[in-house]
């Protein structure tokens, strides 16, 4: 596979026309994604081609579990790399200035206490092309995301789950 280094991606900073169809990332998110976009191009897809190679190397590949595994994981960063290039060309990124503190938005973060333990957690709220896997992350899809998106600081906010309903209070909005 050709990797195309040509393909327009936005660039922190610049200016550019609002889509229907953007995915809002932190400029961190934008960078974490880039990161991994490189990481998996320029290292990860070297790794499985050499293990393609070698697996090759031991014969008959209808029978060969070696080269099956390194195919399938071939494909895996092949659909990862597409599924990053799409949401870096699809992105807006917000700087941190252009976060509204009065309101939970996209890039906050947030104090919340649980109405009914009296326990705080700080969250930050991402889209969900970024969540994956941050810690303190929270996605804007999830349903405590969707409960406090565009809550002001000292609202409570309930959150429906399997075992009930849950209770918080939006305590502080900070970038």
């Amino acid at each position: 596979m050709e990797m195309d280094e040509s393909v327009n991606r936005p660039v922190l900073g610049e200016y550019r026309e609002e889509k229907e169809d953007d995915i809002v990332l932190t400029e961190h998110g934008y960078q974490k994604l880039q990161e991994e976009l490189d990481h998996l191009k320029n290292v990860k897809w070297w790794e499985v081609a050499k293990r393609i190679e070698q697996a090759r190397a031991f014969g008959d590949i209808m029978e060969n579990s070696e080269y099956d595994d390194a195919k399938h994981e071939q494909a895996f960063v092949h659909g990862r790399i597409k599924e990053i290039e799409n949401v870096l060309e699809n992105a807006r990124v917000i700087r941190e200035e252009e976060i509204d503190l009065s309101v939970v938005a996209i890039g906050s973060t947030v104090r919340l206490e649980d109405v009914e333990r009296g326990e705080e957690m700080r969250l930050r709220l991402v889209s969900a092309a970024e969540a994956r896997g941050d810690q303190g992350c929270i996605s804007d899809q999830s349903p405590v995301g969707r409960a406090i998106m565009g809550r002001k600081a000292g609202e409570i906010v309930e959150v429906q789950v399997p075992s009930g309903a849950l209770k918080y209070r939006i305590v502080h909005i900070e970038r």
